[in-house]
């Protein structure tokens, strides 16, 4: 799905090295990176990205050298990227083409995992449905790896595949692992907004202004980026702002009454000359012009959209979760980016993470037998064999409902009262949901499906929405209106756990290198 540019200190155009990287990704995390996490990410990334250089991924170069690129909160020109919007596309063929070489690898589709499995508190495999024919499926493993991606999908708008509706949380809860920094989530700026756009992913915009600088304007068609920027920040016609601190300034600008007439902020390009758009970006430029988009002659509306999620699974630095055998990586993880991510983290973190986590989880696998336990899966499969039709709530409009309680009152910008409504009326769905599931019959059930997903959203909401009460400050991409200060006394992470059917909070000081664990 990612389409931009990862962040690594190649240092090829631009001497650098990876201690800065790691300085600003802590900066961005105000506080609350785990930096032994961070350190992982941003020591290894020139690594993984010469790797996958040498499997021809097709980094763009500039001569002989990989091309770097400015991106928001970094000290210097540290992203890469293979074309534009084409990053995601061309790793993931890239990888791909690695996985079908390694022949001992057992690869399984159409499942829908429901539960891990865990016995003697070891995670010994899962539980799921072969959703072509509904058979239940049981998965003997001797280490299991949760890469599910993030949540962002809870969110009205976002820019989330379908399925990431925090699935990976919901199952580490379930299976007796922790989440940490669940309250951080991150919206994208300048989403797309308007005119309509078929086709195009609506955070295509951060790498015209990469490359190129567009200009966030008000109603007024007046430059306000630089009102809401730090005094040494610069303003040379690129981001001058990181992610939450842009979500907030055009938050206000509208709130003031200067948004734009769809409610959010113009981006604008029509300093920029017809030839030198198209040297840039080629092909785009027709492909927005079918779109009705002229960017010489008018601007874009965007608005800030959920992006990506700070928090997740507690692991170690091993990526090993408190379950033993269980393990996580990419943004199914939290610690590492804090309460915001820096631009271009995300992929680098899904190389790093995702290779430490496979070797991890083999080195805990070697030697062991096999642990599996038909009785700890028991439970699981006999939920599954309840699921019969009954009367119930419309499964499609519970999820729509839940997008917006999730965006009007678990949003960028949050309040006590707010986040209580939340919690209320997600309760109140918790209950009408029930515990038994709801299907129809046979393969491809819909319904079944749809009562799985929404179990795990209603889980993982909450899971936002109880350390945002609790945290009573603002601090990076946790905006509380009712407690506008960062505040040094709530320097610590929040842990949450599940307890029968209870969430439960505690405080745990972040690791650093300076201080204590």
């Amino acid at each position: 799905m990612a389409q931009m540019t990862v962040a690594a200190a190649l240092g090829e155009q631009t001497p650098d090295h990876w201690s800065h990287h790691l300085a600003d990704t802590m900066t961005a995390g105000r506080g609350l990176c785990d930096e032994r996490l961070s350190a992982m990410v941003c020591e290894e990334g020139p690594f993984r990205i010469r790797e996958l250089d040498a499997w021809k991924v097709g980094w763009a170069r500039d001569g002989d050298k990989i091309a770097q690129v400015q991106a928001p909160g970094h000290d210097r020109p540290r992203c890469v990227y293979v074309d534009v919007l084409a990053t995601g596309p061309a790793v993931s063929r890239t990888l791909r083409t690695q996985l079908n070489l390694a022949q001992e690898i057992r690869r399984i589709g159409d499942l829908v995992i429901v539960d891990i499995v865990v016995s003697d508190g070891r995670a010994c495999g899962a539980v799921g449905i072969h959703v072509p024919s509904g058979e239940i499926v049981t998965i003997a493993s001797k280490s299991v790896v949760i890469a599910t991606g993030g949540l962002t999908r809870l969110y009205r708008r976002n820019s989330a595949s379908s399925n990431m509706g925090g699935d990976g949380y919901a199952l580490a809860l379930r299976a007796g692992a922790e989440l940490v920094d669940m309250e951080f989530v991150q919206f994208f700026p300048i989403g797309h907004l308007a005119p309509r756009l078929v086709g195009m992913d609506p955070i295509m915009w951060d790498p015209f202004r990469y490359k190129l600088g567009g200009q966030l304007l008000n109603s007024n068609f007046e430059a306000f980026e630089d009102g809401y920027a730090s005094t040494d920040a610069r303003s040379d016609g690129t981001y001058v702002l990181t992610r939450d601190q842009a979500t907030y300034a055009i938050t206000k600008e509208v709130e003031a009454g200067r948004g734009s007439p769809a409610g959010g902020a113009y981006l604008s390009f029509q300093h920029i000359p017809d030839s030198e758009l198209r040297r840039a970006f080629g092909p785009i430029i027709d492909r927005l012009a079918a779109n009705g988009i002229d960017l010489t002659r008018q601007p874009v509306e965007v608005a800030p959209i959920a992006h990506y999620h700070m928090g997740g699974v507690r692991v170690s630095p091993n990526l090993e979760t408190n379950v033993a055998g269980l393990f996580a990586c990419g943004e199914a993880i939290g610690g590492a980016n804090g309460a915001n991510r820096l631009s271009g983290n995300a992929l680098t973190e899904a190389f790093v993470f995702g290779a430490n986590a496979g070797k991890s989880a083999a080195r805990a696998a070697k030697g062991l037998g096999h642990a599996w336990s038909g009785k700890a899966a028991n439970p699981t499969v006999e939920l599954l064999r309840s699921a019969r039709p009954v009367d119930g709530p419309n499964l499609a409009r519970e999820v729509v409902d839940l997008q917006a309680i999730m965006a009007d009152k678990v949003g960028p910008f949050r309040t006590d009262e707010k986040l209580r409504a939340a919690l209320a009326r997600l309760e109140q769905m918790t209950i009408e949901l029930g515990v038994v599931p709801r299907a129809s019959k046979g393969g491809f059930d819909t319904v079944l499906l749809d009562w799985l997903d929404l179990r795990n959203m209603l889980m993982v909401a909450r899971s936002v929405a109880t350390p945002a009460l609790a945290r009573t400050e603002s601090r990076g991409a946790h905006q509380r209106e009712d407690y506008p200060s960062l505040l040094d006394h709530w320097t610590f992470n929040q842990v949450l756990a599940l307890k029968g059917d209870t969430l439960t909070i505690e405080r745990a000081v972040p690791f650093s290198s300076r201080g204590a664990a």
